[in-house]
């Protein structure tokens, strides 16, 4: 049974989830169109265009290099809050990871731990807020609960997927209390949040490479 997972298994990941946004790019922008800017899909497509530029000129040899570069990327080539957010993500990903070839699952867990914290600390989100962290926070604290609960690496990444999707259709109902939706006050209820969506698309393409590569 897989027990970790290595850049390679990282590129895939940053792979799929750049098919998979640009795939999903008008639906995320549909979704944004109703509460935000209209422009999610878009500078998400774009963003991790720029990320497989980059990749396919050479992946970095180490986690922490790689998760950097991801990052760096995102922030110089996003515009909106997209950028600086998922930037931070996967930059506090890369600093927690340190430069090693690859990480267990502990490791994966306080990697994806930092990156939510470097996202709070970015935009300072609570839960019920309507936003990313919505469906980011439960899928790192089920990726957490897995582990400790004796689950291996790939069903811990599905819980994480999992809970990130309901976390994501628990935005739903919600009023937005951040970003550019908490402008409509209670019409932003009613609407699922773009940023929701995508993370919850994050941690689906995630759970498919641990899986795909176990």
């Amino acid at each position: 049974m897989m027990a970790a997972v290595d850049t390679g298994v990282l590129v895939d990941w940053i792979t799929r989830y750049r098919e998979a946004v640009t795939a999903q790019r008008d639906w995320l922008t549909e979704l944004d169109s109703a509460i935000g800017d209209a422009d999610h899909g878009a500078n998400m497509a774009r963003g991790f265009a720029a990320v497989g530029e980059k990749l396919a000129a050479g992946a970095p040899g180490t986690i922490d290099e790689l998760l950097k570069t991801v990052g760096m990327t995102l922030v110089s080539s996003v515009g909106g809050a997209s950028g600086p957010l998922y930037g931070t993500f996967f930059l506090r990903m890369g600093m927690n990871a340190g430069a090693v070839a690859e990480l267990d699952g502990p490791a994966l867990a306080a990697a994806l731990r930092a990156g939510l914290e470097g996202i709070v600390a970015r935009g300072k989100p609570e839960a019920g807020d309507k936003t990313m962290y919505d469906a980011m926070a439960p899928a790192v604290d089920a990726f957490d609960a897995a582990l400790a609960a004796g689950s291996a690496l790939p069903d811990a990444a599905r819980a994480a997927a999992d809970a990130a999707a309901a976390g994501r259709d628990a935005t739903l109902p919600l009023v937005a209390r951040k970003g550019r939706a908490s402008y409509l006050g209670e019409r932003s209820a009613g609407h699922l949040d773009p940023g929701a969506a995508s993370t919850a698309i994050l941690f689906e393409t995630l759970a498919a490479a641990v899986a795909d590569s176990a």
